[in-house]
């Protein structure tokens, strides 16, 4: 592999941008709003913990440079919320203290420190080289000054700041700017069937999907026949008129619509007009961030006018807690507006000199990624002000003036907003993360900054089975180059204690992953050692597990995820909030089957049969070669029932014996008549057996609409994606039989070039499955006898003692092992065969690797909303109003903010019950008692009684085993029932019954635990 170009030599072109590195980036952001980043240098002026966030974020994403600037020098107060700085850089520039921090995080962007000295602010002069300057915690009168220039000179402009719970963005990009891609989302795109030919050019879409277009959006056309000047026409702007119509306007003077065509939306640019930042000071225009909060953004414009007033008349912040001072900063803020809301002023009074490293973290992200913006034109930037706060983050008991002096300590700016009291319980709080990747790595490094587990009780427990990979030093920034292969949880742990040495042996790092296999590790002992659980998973179903495993224990737990530029918080508390499992997201629509065998008609189609073929040829025949090997009598007790057993003995002889490859040669040969079988063969046996010009039973033509018509592939060496089929192919093939593959293309052609390929005749009698709901297609099958002959071919295992095939492991962030390349050019022949236009390596990458797109900015807000939840847990609040869940789409951008949904109500009798209660029986009771013990406190008669998949008693079993079952202790039953001891790890076992109550009606009870 090439090793990456240094930095000062790296042309702006595709090939500069590193797949491996940037891979789940690219799928948001794309390469062409990547390739204008890295055209593109950066200014951050400022650097405590909110400019930090933001470079560390613009850095991670790949720009041309980032230059910092702040010369003033490190105290203790800024390690509060600045994790790149370390106790031994007090007395140090901030900027000349982190630069070369920031510096490891992605070694194709310089990070120059622009120097300074004490006092110096920055000056126009010093900005002139920029394309996008950001500004953090700089006085408004210098806000005001570099921005006059900005907005002239064409330089875009952000200035943000965070004030303890609140924050503050302004954007200015200009008069002009043009936004190319408002949302980010993919074109859409759909069939058509047909196209009025009059004044409204009504187009009808195929009955089986919604076009998902809006009024105002635009499209064009291709593939369309009769009306074919709409093919690669100019966007046409749409008028919906139903979910499967829309109008494009006049097509009177167009040819008569015939059959066929797609529809695919073209993005058309905005041009958005900013205003600059002293006209908008006068007119601002808010953005949203909490629809409960829409009349707060006017009261804070004011509070931060009034709280840089308040410093330039008083050359100090407000004290925390002091009343007087804020009671000077409503006075000024009231001159400015007069009608605002003087308890958040106080507030923000009491609070101006706080720093927390979640806010820094929610702000930080949100700016970066108008940062990116501005230099890749990719999403709608905010409108222009944005005022965000999380004042429900306070303590119940609100903390006195005394209570919130500075101790002289890293964690004075928390200590400012929340008070030494809250500070202690935030150290002595014990918390289980599952999960050290992207968001892990954020969540540790907001805990090592508010210094949670920092105290004599405190604990942090990570877990994270992976090791580190190329892709991850994108967004996971805790890992470096040196990193790889290392353990994440491990490395992640070291990282945050070096950031705060406080949580030097108070952070554990295991390898477990959490599930059923481990709950002799995170049994009912550790759970009592946590007061909760932060959940930084990438699937569903780890999610679903530890939720199971918090409702049991009775822990809170924070849920997050990001795709993209989306992202979602989930607070879950218990007897209070549903769980995550209360509600769950629809399954993902698949394809039908027999649309990926016989009639794709898009891309996804043949990629995910590509995906298939890559099993079928390198990993599924090899495993059932193993098998039959080391598995006796493998034949007669797998494939005797399978209904394909043939196909398999099949495939088994020609891996071990008919088609064994002794050299690489033979490999080739295989592949090529692998191609001449898929791309050629086949096709022609399809449209043999529905020929193109076949009729349904209707009467309408058989390939018309989404059935495309295929046509065969003759094999050309010199066609780039037939020798890359053949090359792959080749390789993956040599790998299972532990062959040397070669890379030399004059070497395939030339093997490939001089097979002789059978000639084929198509079948009769085979039948095409044209629906999911008809039987699987099979070619005629051979009597039974013939597999008694082909068995007969077979070498006994007992002669192959040791040999074994070796089957392909699916790898897709590995350039070098064929696995995507196979997949590319099997899926683009099979596009080529349907007239489906091709995909490229990337993109097939991600739809045949099911990558989730991923960037830093998104993860970092969210892991900032979750610590804001975080606080709430650990003051222990007890109503719903409070606490928070949330989603964002960075792109657009939206915030939405929701209380959660408490936990629903069931009853039994009288009794109010949710998913948090249960029935307890210690001391491992009888069967008998249970039952009895729910007739006579509940007066409900249990019907059945089952534990895991084991039905333990119903009342409709005989009587005979009743007595048998009634009188045995639980465990024992479970014992028996289930033919299998109780691990010794298990000190109780959750039970479920069925129960009615005295009219004999099925009642809803919660499920029993009982002790064992």
């Amino acid at each position: 592999m090439s090793t990456p170009k240094s930095p000062e030599t790296m042309d702006v072109d595709e090939a500069a941008i590193d797949e491996g590195l940037y891979s789940r980036q690219l799928y948001v952001l794309g390469h062409e709003a990547m390739k204008r980043m890295a055209a593109s240098n950066v200014l951050i002026v400022g650097l405590r913990g909110l400019g930090v966030e933001i470079a560390k974020n613009v850095i991670l994403a790949g720009v041309k440079s980032v230059t910092v600037f702040d010369p003033e020098p490190v105290e203790v107060r800024d390690l509060s919320s600045q994790f790149f700085l370390r106790e031994e850089d007090l007395g140090k520039s901030r900027a000349e203290a982190a630069a070369p921090r920031l510096a490891e995080l992605n070694a194709y962007v310089p990070v120059r420190n622009l120097g300074g000295q004490k006092g110096q602010e920055i000056t126009i002069d010093l900005i002139k080289d920029f394309q996008l300057v950001v500004l953090t915690g700089i006085p408004l009168s210098k806000q005001l000054e570099i921005n006059d220039w900005t907005h002239e000179n064409g330089v875009h402009f952000i200035s943000a700041d965070t004030r303890g719970l609140f924050g503050s963005v302004f954007n200015d990009f200009g008069p002009k700017f043009t936004c190319v891609d408002p949302t980010g989302e993919q074109p859409l795109t759909g069939m058509i069937v047909s196209i009025d030919k009059d004044g409204e050019g009504i187009v009808a879409c195929l009955d089986e999907a919604r076009h998902g277009l809006e009024d105002g959006d635009f499209v064009t056309f291709a593939e369309v026949q009769g009306m074919t000047e709409l093919n690669g026409c100019e966007p046409r702007k749409v008028s919906v008129k139903g979910p499967y119509t829309f109008s494009i306007g006049d097509t009177s003077d167009l040819s008569e619509y015939k059959s066929g065509g797609i529809f695919t939306q073209v993005k058309m640019p905005k041009i958005l007009n900013f205003k600059s930042l002293r006209e908008s000071l006068t007119s601002p225009e808010f953005f949203i961030t909490d629809f409960a909060k829409f009349d707060r953004p006017p009261t804070l414009h004011a509070g931060f006018q009034a709280l840089d007033q308040f410093y330039n008349a008083e050359h100090r912040l407000p004290r925390p807690r002091n009343a007087e001072d804020a009671g000077k900063l409503v006075a000024i803020a009231k001159k400015i507006k007069a009608d605002v809301d003087e308890k958040i002023l106080s507030e923000l009074s009491y609070q101006a000199s706080g720093d927390l490293a979640p806010i820094n973290a929610v702000i930080g992200g949100f700016v970066a990624q108008e940062a990116l913006k501005a230099v890749s034109a990719k999403f709608h930037p905010m409108l222009q002000y944005l005022y965000f706060d999380s004042l429900e983050s306070l303590p119940d008991e609100l903390p006195t003036e005394a209570d919130t002096q500075p101790t002289g300590t890293r964690y004075d700016a928390q200590i400012a907003v929340f008070g030494k009291k809250f500070q202690d319980k935030i150290a002595n709080y014990r918390q289980f993360l599952v999960g050290a990747g992207a968001i892990g790595c954020e969540m540790l490094k907001n805990w090592s900054m508010i210094g949670l587990a920092t105290g004599p009780k405190g604990a942090i427990t990570v877990t994270d089975l992976d090791t580190i990979e190329k892709s991850n030093l994108n967004r996971q920034f805790l890992f470096r180059p040196k990193d790889l292969g290392k353990f994440k949880a491990e490395v992640a742990a070291a990282a945050v204690s070096d950031m705060n040495p406080d949580l030097k042996g108070k952070i554990e790092s295991r390898q477990e992953p959490v599930g059923h296999d481990t709950e002799n590790i995170y049994g009912e002992e550790f759970f009592a050692s946590i007061d909760g659980v932060t959940n930084a998973l990438d699937n569903v179903k780890a999610r679903l597990y530890m939720d199971q495993r918090c409702v049991f224990f009775l822990k809170p737990l924070l849920e997050s995820g990001t795709l993209g530029t989306k992202g979602n918080t989930q607070v879950i508390i218990p007897h209070l909030t549903e769980s995550y499992a209360s509600s769950q997201d629809p399954p993902e629509k698949e394809s039908p089957s027999c649309t990926i065998k016989n009639f794709p008609n898009a891309i996804q189609h043949t990629i995910e049969w590509a995906r298939q073929e890559f099993d079928n040829l390198f990993v599924k025949p090899a495993q059932s070669v193993n098998s039959y090997l080391t598995e006796p009598n493998f034949i007669e007790n797998n494939l005797k029932y399978s209904g394909q057993s043939k196909e398999q003995i099949e495939q088994i002889v020609s891996y071990l014996v008919t088609n064994k490859p002794l050299t690489f040669e033979e490999c080739i040969i295989w592949a090529r008549l692998q191609f001449e079988d898929k791309y050629n063969n086949s096709i022609r046996q399809l449209l043999y057996s529905l020929p193109k010009d076949a009729v349904t039973s209707t009467g309408q033509p058989f390939w018309s609409g989404p059935k495309r018509a295929p046509e065969p592939l003759t094999f050309n060496s010199n066609d780039p994606e037939h020798l890359q089929y053949i090359i792959a192919g080749a390789n993956l093939h040599a790998f299972n039989y532990g062959l040397r593959g070669e890379t030399d293309p004059t070497l395939f052609k030339k093997i490939a070039d001089s097979v002789l390929v059978p000639e084929f005749t198509p079948k009769s009698g085979v039948k095409v499955q044209i629906s999911d709901n008809e039987p699987v297609q099979n070619y005629p099958s051979a009597a039974s006898g013939d597999e008694t002959e082909l068995i007969k071919q077979l070498p006994s295992p007992s002669s192959l003692v040791g040999y074994r095939l070796t089957p392909v492991e699916f790898e897709k962030d590995d350039d070098t092992n064929y696995h995507i390349d196979f997949i590319t050019a099997a899926s683009n022949l099979r596009a080529a065969n349907y007239s489906i236009a091709p995909a490229d390596r990337h993109t097939t990458k991600q739809i045949a690797g099911k990558i989730i797109p991923a960037i830093a900015t998104t993860t970092s807000l969210v892991v900032g909303l979750v610590c804001l939840e975080l606080y709430k847990i650990i003051d222990g609040k007890k109503t719903l109003e409070p606490y928070k869940n949330g989603f964002v789409n960075l792109a657009l951008p939206f915030f939405g903010f929701s209380e959660p949904i408490a936990a629903k109500k069931n009853k039994y009798g009288d009794v109010e019950w949710t998913l948090w209660d249960r029935f307890e029986f210690p001391n491992d009771p009888t069967l008998k008692e249970i039952i009895y013990w729910f007739k006579e406190e509940h007066r409900l008669d249990i019907s059945m009684v089952s534990q895991g998949v084991s039905m333990l008693w119903s009342s409709f079993v005989g009587k005979k085993k009743s007595e048998e079952r009634l009188p045995l202790k639980f465990s024992k039953l479970v014992e028996t029932v289930s033919k299998k001891p109780i691990p010794p790890h298990i000190k109780h076992l959750i039970v479920e019954v069925m129960a009615n109550d005295e009219d004999y009606e099925d009642v809803e009870v919660p499920f029993i635990v009982v002790r064992i």
